[in-house]
C-alpha cells in the first residue's frame, strides 16, 4: 500500500518492469532510465546525501527544467526525510532571493550553466547554501552524478540507514515546500506532506481511463516545479506509465511526434495556441477543402455528448472525424487518448472541439494548497461535461459557502504556510475547511463549475457584478487576440486591454496589402481597430449589458511570465497590469468620469 511518495519505487520492483520508466532527450537522443535504474539511483542519492551529513528535515532547492534526473534526486531526498524546494527557472532575481532566504536550503541543484551564472551572486551571499550541484556537466562545478557516485561507493555504510529512516517517515511528514507563483504579493511557501500528494495521485488515478493499460507513454512539459505537473508525475508513475520529458516548450510538437504519447497535461493557454494554429492553417485552405474544414470546426465547437444529436449532425461529425480530425490526431502523434487541462478555466468551445475529435479532454481544478486537485472529470460517470471541472474527489468534502466561495476539507489540504501560522489560520477555518478564494457552484449531477476568483470579481458603479475571467476567455476565442485584461471596478462600464496575436494580425494585414512600419503603428490603423471592434461586438452579443466591453485598447506588449504580466502558470497578474497600464486605463475612463 502506498502511503508515502517514495513507496512508488517499490512498484518498479514488484509490478512494473519498464525499460523506459523515465526518459529525457540529450544531444538529440532519448536517454532512458529503467525502473531498476530509478530505484538504484534514488538509493545512491540518499546515501550520497547522508555521506555529506544531511539530516532529516534539511531542505534542498532544485531549479531546473523537466528531466528524469529531477525525479532521481527528489526520490533520493524524500526517502531519507529531506524536504525538496522546487523553484521555477524563470522567476525574477528578487523572487529567487526571497525564496532562498526564506527556505534556507543547505543544497542547491540547478539545471545548466546559464542559470547557475544568474544565481551565483545570490548563492555567494546565502548563509545557508553549503553545496551546489548541476544536472548538466559544467567544468569546475559538482555534477549530480558525482553525488550519485559518492552514494554508490557508500552503499555498504549507509543503505541500511536509508531503510531505517524510511520506516520512520509517516504520511504526515513534510515532503516538499512549494512557493506559489504569486499573482499578487510575496510568494508563500506551501507545506505539503506525503499524505497530501499520495491521496491526490491515488484518487485521480482511479479516474484515469488508462489506469489498467500497459505500454502507456506520457509526455511531460509543464513545469515540474509546479504542484499540478508534480502530482501528475507521481500519478503517471503510480499507474506504471512511461514518462518522457519534453526538451523545451518550443519543442513540444516535435517531441509529441517522436514519443507518440497517450496522455499529457496542459493548461488552457497552450490549448488556445494549438486552436489558433489550427484555425490559422484552415484559413489558408481554398475551395472545397476550406468548406470541409470550416464545417468540421462548426460541428466541433457545438459538440455535446450529453445531448442526443440528430442524424444530420451525426453524419457531419462522422465526416469531420474522417476528413479533418484524423489529420489532427496524426499531428498529435497518433496515439493520443487523453489531455488533462488544469491551472485555469478552459473555453467551452475548445473542450467541445477536442472531445469531438475523439480525444478525451479532462478538466480539473485545484490549488497548490490542495495538492492540487479538488475536482476533475470522471469518465466512469460519462463523457466530460465542458464548462465544468467534474465532480469532487471521493475522499474530499467540498461545499459552497453562502457567498459562493468553494471550501474544501480532506487529506489533500496543506500542512500550512511555512513560517506563517497567522495566514494559515486565515485560510483554514476552525472546522478544517480550506477557503479557496474561488467562486463556484455544483449542478444537479454534482459537477463543479468554477466561475472566477473571489477577489477578481468587481462591481460597476451601477451595482452590477462582473466576472472578468468569463469575459476574458470569450475574448481569447478571437483569432486575433492573445491575451485580454477586463477592467471597470467602480466605473460605469467594463473595458478591456488587449494584447493581440501579432502572428495572425500580420498575416491578415499581408492578405489585404495593409502596410505598417511596426506594431505600434499597426494597432492604431483604422482598419485594424475596425477589425477588433467587429470581433468584440460579436462577443458582446453573447453577454449581458454589464458584461459587454464598451471600450478597449490594444497594446503592443506580448504578455508572458518572463516580462512579468503573467504568473508561471500563465494567469494574469492583475495588479501588475493595472499599474503598468494605469495611464491607458485612466484615458479610457476619464471622459465617463466627468460626464454628468
Amino acid at each position: 500500500m502506498i502511503t508515502r511518495t517514495f513507496d512508488i519505487l517499490d512498484q518498479y520492483r514488484t509490478l512494473f518492469r519498464l525499460d523506459d520508466a523515465l526518459a529525457g532527450k540529450v544531444a538529440g537522443k532519448w536517454i532512458k532510465y529503467s525502473g531498476d535504474d530509478y530505484v538504484n539511483y534514488a538509493n545512491d542519492i540518499s546515501c550520497g546525501l547522508l555521506a555529506l551529513g544531511f539530516k532529516r528535515g534539511d531542505m534542498i532547492a532544485m531549479i531546473s527544467n523537466n528531466r528524469p534526473e529531477w525525479n532521481l534526486c527528489e526520490m533520493g531526498m524524500s526517502q531519507i526525510g529531506l524536504v525538496s524546494v522546487p523553484i521555477y527557472p524563470t522567476i525574477s532575481l528578487d523572487e529567487y532571493q526571497y525564496i532562498l532566504h526564506h527556505a534556507a536550503p543547505r543544497m542547491l541543484i540547478v539545471s545548466d550553466k546559464l542559470l547557475l551564472e544568474k544565481l551565483r551572486p545570490l548563492v555567494e551571499k546565502s548563509p545557508s547554501i553549503e553545496h551546489v550541484y548541476t544536472f548538466n556537466s559544467i567544468e569546475g562545478v559538482s555534477n549530480w552524478k558525482e553525488l550519485a557516485e559518492l552514494g554508490h561507493s557508500k552503499l555498504d555504510e549507509f543503505l541500511s540507514q536509508v531503510q531505517q529512516i524510511k520506516e520512520t517517515i509517516t504520511p504526515d511528514d513534510l515532503l516538499t515546500l512549494i512557493y506559489t507563483s504569486g499573482t499578487t504579493g510575496t510568494p508563500k511557501g506551501v507545506m505539503l506532506s506525503h499524505r497530501n500528494l499520495v491521496s491526490n495521485f491515488v484518487a485521480t488515478g482511479v479516474r484515469n481511463p488508462l489506469n489498467k493499460s500497459t505500454g502507456v507513454r506520457a509526455l511531460s512539459f509543464l513545469p515540474i516545479s509546479h504542484i499540478y505537473e508534480r502530482m501528475m508525475n507521481y500519478h503517471f508513475q503510480h499507474l506504471g506509465f512511461s514518462v518522457y520529458y519534453a526538451e523545451s516548450m518550443g519543442a513540444i510538437m516535435d517531441n509529441i511526434k517522436e514519443v507518440q504519447p497517450h496522455i499529457f497535461n496542459t493548461v488552457p493557454r497552450l490549448l488556445e495556441r494549438i486552436y489558433i494554429g489550427i484555425i490559422g492553417k484552415g484559413k489558408e485552405l481554398k475551395g472545397i477543402k476550406r468548406k470541409i474544414f470550416d464545417d468540421a470546426i462548426k460541428v466541433g465547437v457545438i459538440y455535446n455528448p450529453h445531448r442526443k444529436s440528430n442524424i444530420i449532425y451525426s453524419l457531419r461529425l462522422k465526416l469531420a472525424r474522417k476528413l479533418v480530425y484524423s489529420q489532427w490526431l496524426k499531428v498529435l502523434g497518433g496515439n493520443l487518448r487523453i489531455i488533462v487541462s488544469g491551472g485555469a478555466s478552459l473555453q467551452t468551445r475548445l473542450a467541445n472541439l477536442f472531445n469531438s475529435a475523439g480525444i478525451d479532454l479532462l478538466e480539473g481544478y485545484g490549488l497548490t494548497e490542495t495538492a492540487p486537485v479538488i475536482a476533475v472529470s470522471d469518465m466512469r460517470r460519462g463523457r466530460p461535461k465542458p464548462g465544468t471541472v467534474g465532480p469532487a474527489l471521493e475522499d474530499l468534502e467540498v461545499k459552497i459557502a453562502e457567498d459562493g466561495e468553494i471550501l474544501c476539507k480532506g487529506p489533500n489540504i496543506m500542512l500550512g504556510y511555512y513560517k506563517n501560522p497567522e495566514l494559515t489560520a486565515e485560510m483554514i477555518d476552525s472546522e478544517g475547511f480550506f477557503h479557496t478564494g474561488d467562486i463556484g457552484f455544483f449542478d444537479e449531477n454534482e459537477f463543479l463549475t468554477v466561475s472566477d476568483r473571489k477577489k477578481e470579481i468587481f462591481k460597476l458603479s451601477n451595482g452590477k457584478y462582473v466576472l472578468p475571467q468569463v469575459i476574458e476567455n470569450k475574448l481569447k476565442e478571437i483569432l486575433f487576440i492573445d491575451q485580454a485584461f477586463v477592467i471597470g471596478e467602480n466605473e460605469k462600464f467594463a473595458s478591456a486591454l488587449i494584447s493581440p496575436n501579432f502572428t495572425q494580425l500580420h498575416k491578415w494585414c499581408y492578405e489585404r496589402e495593409i502596410k505598417f512600419s511596426d506594431n505600434k503603428e499597426l494597432i492604431r490603423l483604422p482598419a485594424v481597430l475596425e477589425l477588433f471592434q467587429q470581433e468584440v461586438n460579436l462577443i458582446n452579443n453573447q453577454m449581458s449589458s454589464a458584461e459587454q466591453i464598451k471600450r478597449f485598447r490594444l497594446v503592443t506588449d506580448e504578455w508572458s511570465p518572463q516580462t512579468g504580466e503573467l504568473s508561471q502558470t500563465l494567469k494574469l497578474k492583475r495588479q501588475r497590469l493595472a499599474g503598468k497600464y494605469a495611464k491607458i486605463i485612466n484615458e479610457i475612463y476619464d471622459f465617463s468620469r466627468t460626464e454628468k
